[in-house]
């Protein structure tokens, strides 16, 4: 072995399991020589971010950077290194002078590309994210860091921009300002615009009116991204989906030119996602729009971090460590100093807590602007409408809502929310009301059209000749309507009018100002150009009495986010909720998004439920369960609830029926924990997984931190 790598390389290490495990593989007879075994002059020491989800191997490794690759082997870029015997992908995060261990280290096997993709401050997010949800930084860099295309690099090789990166065009062109300030009508609103233009940092919760129309909420948040813009910073926004990023854009458009902002979206392909985060890289553009990847563009001086529907559950990511990013961007302004701005139709209770807290101000219309901007509400079940049509609470679709329909077909299109997609999401036995069950994998039954056999809504097989087991009936009763359905009835109702259906696969984002029924699903609504002349929101009883701690504020979000994109009450716009009457269909028909998400903060904190306090859910057979419980070392004061069965996955059932050997998660404990030891309790749970992946003990442990669905 050539002297000048001695102290550098080692075979094999030795873990605390006792195991010997080949972490670092050198340079051995029958590996491949390098060009030059010449470790670098200067900085010879990479570490490096191996792409793994071993939570054991979730730290930086050294490597030493042979000499013909350190020009190339700048920190970002990504790399592939020897490790266990296999060439893995990595990033390599940093070079240093002297190793981190006494370690003889291993050669850098190859720079993949020159693009320094993973940033300094992108990677420390990324440790902080993965510290605060007790994950993986490689999980939360798979996120932040989109798949590479070789082509596209070549766009931004330093031959084509002039040896440099080009100038950012922020400030070279000057945008388009409105004469009168859309946040003028809001309390707060215009300072925090001034603050903005003056480079503070303010911190703001939003609570908008305006749905729809050239003065609804894309514009609003357009007008702060341009605040931004024209004090040369950064800003980022974030918003739940496509349709909502192509409403963000189109308003943006309007005001700055656009090229001086770049949109990062999965859906927009691998070649387009990939060019605008490197121009985002390269200082080209400042300012990023985007869905949940968005929230770690490498936009350089950051100013300001906006998070559109905070309530909305897309924001929540679905592969694992499951981060939301309303924190992410708060983990980010704090590591920034930058301005937040965190918005939507409703407000969420952890907005609420920060207003609460004094950590942000809030932004919110006062009642004047309420009683001019909505429409009006009527709830089907209070007393006057009871006294007229006893019949509302059994009637899906009650007289009163029948007659707002017909009044507004005159005037426009009118929006009916539903609570499901599909034609029968469910179905039940006429005689006895069981639900009825596949009879191979008991898997529920629904019905896809009018003439459709019922169907298993998990592995797929019609049930012609159905049985109920448990009173021997034959005949079949729709326990659920869906849009389908709702549809279908609809057009027979009102033969003379068309009918949208908007949800599942098949959503609209627009539809025209002439009369028609629209049929959307929560989240999947139409925006009509001057806004619907009504709107009936069924199936409210059906989202209230779901079982989840939080269905009544997603019920809320829902209906005021349908309720946002209909006509004033001055040009009779009119929104119809059936539901029973009580404090939460209230707040809809007060139009006092605040005061719910306030009434529901101090529910809350009484109970000691999030978001007072924090939750981590731990799910994994019981052995191994007990185990990470007992390693993890947890402070008595921390309220631990179980272990109880955890829920089972639908695709668990259909895997079995298909002769796979399935390992199901069968118990799950809940942890509570105040946010003062939140840090210690997540790194406390994270060290003891990863103790146990490394010794291979115990069984896979699924960690999930603050999930909205977990109560």
């Amino acid at each position: 072995m050539d002297r000048r790598l001695q102290g550098w390389t080692e075979e094999v290490t030795v873990d605390d399991a006792g195991e010997q495990l080949s972490l670092l593989q050198g340079y051995t007879p029958s590996a491949r020589p390098p060009k030059s075994r010449d470790a670098a002059p200067e900085l010879p020491v990479a570490q490096v971010l191996i792409d793994s989800p071993l939570p054991h191997l979730d730290r930086l490794f050294d490597y030493l950077v042979p000499v013909e690759l350190d020009e190339r082997a700048r920190p970002g870029v990504r790399v592939k290194v020897r490790f266990g015997g296999q060439l893995l992908a990595g990033f390599l995060v940093r070079r240093i002078a002297e190793p981190s261990t006494g370690a003889r280290l291993s050669l850098l096997a190859k720079v993949v590309s020159s693009q320094p993709v993973l940033s300094e401050d992108v990677f420390e997010l990324a440790s902080k994210v993965a510290a605060r949800w007790a994950g993986t930084v490689s999980d939360v860099v798979r996120v932040a860091v989109p798949p590479r295309v070789a082509g596209v690099e070549k766009e931004f090789e330093p031959d084509t921009t002039a040896g440099t990166d080009q100038p950012t065009t922020a400030g070279t062109d000057q945008p388009t300002t409105p004469s009168t300030s859309l946040l003028s009508a809001y309390t707060n609103g215009d300072t925090f615009v001034r603050r903005l233009h003056r480079g503070d940092a303010p911190r703001a919760v939003f609570t908008s009116v305006r749905g729809y129309g050239p003065q609804g909420w894309p514009h609003e948040l357009a007008e702060v991204l341009v605040a931004a813009y024209q004090s040369n910073a950064g800003a980022i926004a974030v918003v739940p989906d496509q349709k909502d990023l192509d409403r963000l854009e189109a308003a943006l458009r309007a005001v700055i030119p656009g090229e001086a902002f770049a949109r990062l979206h999965a859906d927009d392909g691998p070649t387009p996602r990939y060019r605008n985060f490197l121009s985002v890289l390269h200082g080209r553009t400042k300012v990023v729009i985007g869905t949940r990847s968005a929230a770690y563009a490498p936009v350089a001086d950051l100013g300001l971090v906006c998070c559109w529907d905070d309530g909305d559950d897309l924001h929540t990511e679905q592969r694992a460590p499951y981060q939301h990013i309303r924190e992410v961007l708060l983990l980010r302004a704090a590591q920034a100093g930058a301005s937040v701005l965190i918005g939507g139709i409703s407000r969420s209770t952890e907005a609420q807590r920060l207003v609460r807290n004094g950590w942000a101000q809030p932004i919110q219309p006062e009642r004047p602007t309420v009683r001019q901007t909505v429409p009006r509400v009527v709830n089907t079940a209070d007393s006057f409408e009871r006294a007229r049509d006893p019949l509302a609470m059994k009637a899906r679709l009650p007289e009163a809502a029948w007659r707002v329909a017909q009044d507004g077909l005159r005037n426009g299109p009118v929006l009916v929310q539903v609570a499901r997609t599909g034609y029968a999401p469910n179905i039940a036995c006429q005689r006895c009301r069981e639900p009825a069950r596949c009879t191979h994998c008991s898997g529920p039954l629904a019905q896809t059209s009018r003439n459709s056999p019922p169907t298993c809504r998990w592995c797929a097989r019609p049930a012609n000749a159905w049985t109920c087991p448990f009173c021997n009936g034959q005949q079949l009763r729709l326990s659920t309507v869906g849009a389908g359905r709702t549809a279908e009835e609809l057009g027979r109702a009102f033969p003379s009018v068309p009918v949208i259906s908007s949800a599942a696969d098949h959503v609209h984002t627009s539809v025209p100002d002439a009369p028609a029924l629209v049929v959307a699903t929560p989240g999947a609504e139409p925006v009509a150009p001057t806004g619907y002349a009504a709107a009936l929101l069924l199936d409210g009883q059906s989202m209230l009495n779901r079982e989840s701690l939080r269905a009544g504020e997603e019920a809320l979000h829902r209906w005021f986010s349908a309720a946002a994109l209909v006509r004033p009450a001055h040009e009779k716009g009119t929104v119809v909720i059936t539901a029973d009457e009580q404090s939460i269909v209230g707040h809809l028909v007060r139009w006092n998004p605040a005061g719910a998400a306030e009434r529901e903060l101090l529910q809350r904190e009484e109970l000691g439920l999030p978001p007072a306090v924090r939750v981590a859910a731990i799910t994994g057979q019981s052995a191994a369960l007990n185990q990470l419980i007992e390693r993890a070392d947890l402070p008595a004061s921390i309220r631990v609830v179980g272990p109880a069965p955890a829920p089972e996955p639908a695709s668990v059932s259909q895997r079995i029926e298909a002769g796979e050997e399935v390992q199901v998660p069968d118990r799950r404990t809940l942890i509570f924990f105040s946010y003062a030891k939140a840090a210690a309790v997540t790194a406390a749970l994270r060290a003891a997984r990863a103790a146990m992946s490394a010794k291979r003990s115990g069984g896979i442990v699924h960690i999930r931190c603050d999930g909205t669905d977990l109560i």
